[in-house]
C-alpha cells in the first residue's frame, strides 16, 4: 500500500475520481470520496484532487455532498481560483427544493474564506432569513455574522441588524438563540446586542421551549436588562425560579448569577438562592467530570466567602478520592479548612492527617499546611498530630512540619512551648532550603527553650562551606546572633567562627554584607544589638488580617458563572489582557498538519501583509514548533535585538511559568528545574507573519532580577516590542502569584 499523502496514492484517488464506471456507481464513488476525506483528516496533503472533488459536488446524495462541502472549506484557501468555481454549484444548491440541501449549502458557502466571496453569499443570506424551513433559517442568521467578519472594518448593514432583532421572534428557539449570538458578534464595537424590557419579556417566556445550551445563552444576555420597577423585578425572579431545579448545571449557574444580579438590593433573596442551588454544586462537586467538578468548586470557595457555614453540614462531600486528579484534591482540601467547625473539627483532622502520608509529596505537604491553617483556631489538636508526623522522620513532611511550626508561634504564641518540645531531632531530616530557614529562625528566636539549639546551630556552621542557598546562611547569621544574646557561653566561639567565615570566605555579597553588618553591630556594644535583634517573638494579632470578614454577595457575584473563580480576578484579567494583544479576525483554517509544499497564503494577500507588517496588532501562531538543535543554530547567528532586566524574588516555579507562556502561544524549548542557580529558559515564538522571536530568560538569585535577552530574525520595532510587552505581563503575572 503505498504512503499516505504520496504522489501515488493521490493519483490513484484521481483515476478513480475521473473513472465514469466508479461515478455510475453512487456507493463506490461516495468510498472513494470517503477515503479522501480520510486522508485529509490523517494530515495528508490531498488538494492535487480539488477539481475532481468540485465535480463531485454536482450530485443528488446529501452524504455525498456533505464530503464534498467539508473538502471545499478546508482546501478553498490553497486553491481560491478553483474554489470560486464551485460558487456557481453552491448557489444553485441553495435554491434546491430539499431544504437539508440548502442549509448545507448556505453553510458551506459562508464558510469558504475567499476574496471576493462576499459578493455571492449576500444574496443567499438574505433568502435564506425568509426561508420556510426553520433548518435554513438558523444557517442563515449565522451566516450572516460570518458574513460581517469577511467584510472586515466595514460599516455595520442597519437594515441586516433590524431583521435580525425582527426573527427574535422566530417560531424556532434555535433561530431566536441564533439571532442573539449574531448580533452580539455584528454589534461588537457598539457594545453587544441591546435588551430592552418587549426583548426580554419575550426571552424570558420563551425559555422552556429552548434546549439547555440555548437556556444558559439566554441567561447570559439578559443579565444586560435592568428591571424598571420593584413589581417588574420580582415578576421576573418568579419566572426564573424553575430554572434553579434545571438538571443542567450551566443554566442553574446562569440562572443563579441572574438572580444574584438582580436582586442586589435584597441581601435576604440573594441567601435563599444560594441556599437552593446548595444540591446543585454538591453534585457538580462529585461529577465525573473533572472540569465541572474543579470549578464547582471554585464557585464553593467563592460562595463561602460571604456564606461561611453554607457547606458545613456535608462536609464528607468533599473528602478526597484515591482516583482524583492531583488539582482536585488541592481544592477540596482548601474547602474542608473553610469547613471546621466544633462538631467536624476531630473527623476533618483524621482525614487531613490520612493525605500526609500520601504517595504525592505535593499533596501530602498541602495537607500538612491545611493542618497548620486549622491550627490557628484549634490549637492543641493540630500540634498534636504535627508532632506525630514528625516522628516519621520523613524528608518532605519534616520539612512542612517545621515550616507550619515557624508560623504557627508566630501567631499562635501559646503553642509555643509544645511546638519547642517536638524540634529536637527533626534536623536530621530538613534537607531543602525552606525547612532549614524555618528550623533555624525557631532555634534562633526560641532557643533558650530548646536545650541542644546552640549545638544544632553549630551542626550548621560546620557545615556551612557545602550550603548552596545563601538564604540559608543570612538566616543562620542572624539566628545565632540571637541566641548569642540568650545564651552567650555556648553560642560565642561557634558565632565567631561563622562571622570570620562570612566576611573573609563567602563569595556571596549579600551574605559577605550581612556578616559585616553584625560584627559593626557588635563592635558597638551588646546593649545596641539587643535593641535592634530582640524584636517580638510572635504577633497575634496578624491574625486579624488573616481572619477575612465575610463579604458581601454583591462584592463577587458579577464574577459568578465566569472563569474569575478558577483563575483568581488578577489572573483572569491578565490573561484577558495577554488573549486581546492578538488580532481576532477572519483567519485561514489550520493547516499546519498538512504536508503541502504550496503557499498558505494567496500571494496577491502575502505581498499586502508584507508590505505593512507592523501596521497591526501582534498574534503568535498556536501550533509553532522549534527543534531544540534548529533554535540553537538559529541563535548563535542572531544578534541579540532587545534586553531587559524585571525585579524577581525567590526561585522559579517552571510549570507554572510553562503553563503561563502556553496561553499566549509561546513555546518552551528547554528550562532548567527548580532551584537551579543560574535558572535559564529559552523560548521561541512567532508570529503569522513569519516574524521568529528566540528569548532567553536568566535569573541570578543574588542579583534578585531576571534578565531577558530577545533575537528576532526580521528587524521589526513594533512586533518585538508587542513580544515584549506580552512576555512582560506573563513574567509580572507570574512573579505576582509566587509572592
Amino acid at each position: 500500500m503505498p504512503y499516505l499523502g504520496s504522489e501515488d496514492e493521490v493519483k490513484e484517488l484521481k483515476k478513480a475520481l475521473c473513472n465514469p464506471h466508479i461515478q455510475a456507481d453512487r456507493l463506490r464513488y461516495r468510498n472513494v470520496i470517503q477515503r479522501v476525506i480520510r486522508h485529509m483528516t490523517q494530515g495528508s496533503d490531498m488538494s492535487g484532487v480539488f477539481m475532481e472533488m468540485v465535480k463531485a459536488s454536482a450530485t443528488i446524495d446529501i452524504v455525498q455532498k456533505k464530503l464534498v462541502y467539508l473538502y471545499m472549506c478546508t482546501y478553498a484557501p490553497l486553491k481560491p481560483d478553483l474554489a470560486l468555481l464551485a460558487i456557481n454549484t453552491l448557489c444553485k444548491d441553495c435554491s434546491d427544493p430539499n431544504p437539508m440541501v440548502r442549509g448545507l449549502a448556505l453553510r458551506s458557502m459562508c464558510s469558504l474564506r475567499l476574496p471576493g466571496v462576499q459578493e455571492y453569499i449576500q444574496q443567499p443570506v438574505l433568502n435564506g432569513l425568509h426561508d420556510k424551513a426553520s433548518y435554513v433559517r438558523r444557517v442563515a442568521v449565522l451566516g450572516c455574522a460570518k458574513m460581517h467578519t469577511l467584510h472586515g472594518d466595514s460599516e455595520v448593514d442597519g437594515a441586516l441588524v433590524n431583521e435580525l432583532y425582527s426573527l427574535l421572534r422566530d417560531q424556532d428557539p434555535i433561530v431566536v438563540v441564533n439571532c442573539l449570538r449574531s448580533l452580539e458578534e455584528i454589534l461588537k464595537q457598539e457594545g453587544g446586542v441591546v435588551i430592552n424590557k418587549p426583548i426580554a419579556h419575550h426571552l424570558l417566556n420563551r425559555m422552556s421551549k429552548l434546549d439547555q445550551w440555548g437556556q444558559a445563552e439566554v441567561l447570559n444576555f439578559l443579565l444586560r436588562y435592568q428591571p424598571r420597577s420593584e413589581e417588574e423585578l420580582f415578576d421576573i425572579l418568579n419566572l426564573l425560579d424553575s430554572f434553579l431545579k434545571s438538571s443542567s448545571p450551566g443554566v442553574v449557574m446562569g440562572a443563579t448569577k441572574l438572580f444574584l444580579i438582580l436582586a442586589k438590593n435584597f441581601p435576604h433573596v440573594q441567601t435563599d438562592v444560594l441556599m437552593q442551588v446548595k444540591g446543585t454544586l454538591l453534585a457538580a462537586c462529585s461529577s465525573e467530570s473533572r472540569e465541572l467538578c474543579f470549578a464547582a468548586l471554585c464557585h464553593v470557595r467563592q460562595v463561602l466567602h460571604s456564606l461561611p457555614g453554607h457547606f458545613s453540614s456535608h462536609y464528607k462531600k468533599f473528602f478526597c478520592s484515591y482516583s482524583e486528579p492531583h488539582y482536585i484534591k488541592l481544592q477540596k482540601v482548601e474547602v474542608l479548612c473553610e469547613l471546621v467547625n466544633d462538631e467536624n473539627v476531630q473527623q476533618v483532622l483524621e482525614e487531613l492527617r490520612g493525605y500526609c502520608t500520601d504517595v504525592s509529596a505535593d499533596f501530602a505537604q498541602a495537607a500538612i499546611f491545611a493542618i497548620g491553617s486549622i491550627a490557628r483556631t484549634y490549637t492543641d489538636q493540630c500540634v498534636q498530630i504535627l508532632t506525630e508526623l514528625l516522628g516519621l522522620r520523613q524528608e518532605h513532611i519534616t520539612t512542612v512540619v517545621v515550616q507550619t511550626f515557624r508560623d504557627l508561634v508566630w501567631l499562635c504564641p501559646q503553642c509555643t512551648e509544645a511546638v519547642c518540645q517536638a524540634l529536637p531531632g527533626c534536623e536530621e531530616s530538613i534537607q531543602d532550603s525552606e525547612g532549614k530557614q524555618a528550623l533555624i529562625w525557631l532555634l534562633g528566636v526560641h532557643g533558650k527553650r530548646i536545650p541542644n539549639a546552640p549545638y544544632v546551630l553549630e551542626d550548621f556552621v560546620e557545615n556551612v562551606k557545602s550550603e548552596t542557598f545563601p538564604a540559608v546562611k543570612m538566616e543562620l547569621l542572624t539566628a545565632l546572633l540571637r541566641l548569642f544574646l540568650s545564651r552567650p557561653a555556648e553560642c560565642q566561639d561557634t558565632l565567631g567562627r561563622l562571622l570570620y567565615y562570612c566576611i573573609e570566605e563567602e563569595k556571596d555579597m549579600a551574605v559577605r554584607d550581612r556578616g559585616l553588618f553584625y560584627y559593626r553591630l557588635l563592635l558597638a556594644g551588646i546593649d545596641e544589638v539587643k535593641r535592634i535583634l530582640r524584636s517580638p517573638q510572635s504577633d497575634p494579632s496578624l491574625r486579624l488580617l488573616e481572619d477575612q470578614a465575610e463579604r458581601p454577595v454583591n462584592s463577587w457575584a458579577s464574577d459568578f458563572n465566569t472563569l474569575v473563580p478558577v483563575y483568581g480576578k488578577a489572573r483572569w484579567a491578565t490573561i484577558s489582557k495577554c488573549q486581546g494583544v492578538e488580532r481576532h479576525g477572519p483567519e485561514l483554517p489550520n493547516t499546519a498538519s498538512f504536508a503541502t509544499s504550496g503557499p498558505l497564503i494567496p500571494e496577491e494577500n502575502k505581498e499586502r501583509v508584507q508590505e505593512l507588517p507592523d501596521s497591526r496588532a501582534l498574534m503568535l501562531v498556536p501550533n509553532h514548533q522549534l527543534t531544540a538543535e534548529c533554535f540553537e543554530k538559529t541563535w548563535l547567528s542572531l544578534k541579540v535585538a532587545h534586553q531587559q532586566v524585571f525585579p524577581w524574588q525567590g526561585a522559579v516555579h517552571p510549570d507554572t511559568l510553562q503553563m503561563a507562556l502556553q496561553v499566549v502561544n509561546i513555546q518552551t524549548i528547554a528550562m532548567n528545574r527548580a532551584g537551579a542557580q543560574p535558572w535559564k529558559a529559552y523560548l521561541s515564538a512567532q508570529d503569522d507573519t513569519g516574524c521568529l522571536f528566540l528569548t532567553e530568560l536568566l535569573l541570578e538569585p543574588e542579583n534578585l532580577q531576571m534578565q531577558i535577552s530577545v533575537k528576532q530574525n526580521k528587524a521589526r520595532t513594533e512586533t518585538l516590542n508587542s513580544f515584549i510587552s506580552v512576555l512582560e505581563t506573563v513574567i509580572g503575572t507570574i512573579g505576582d502569584m509566587k509572592s
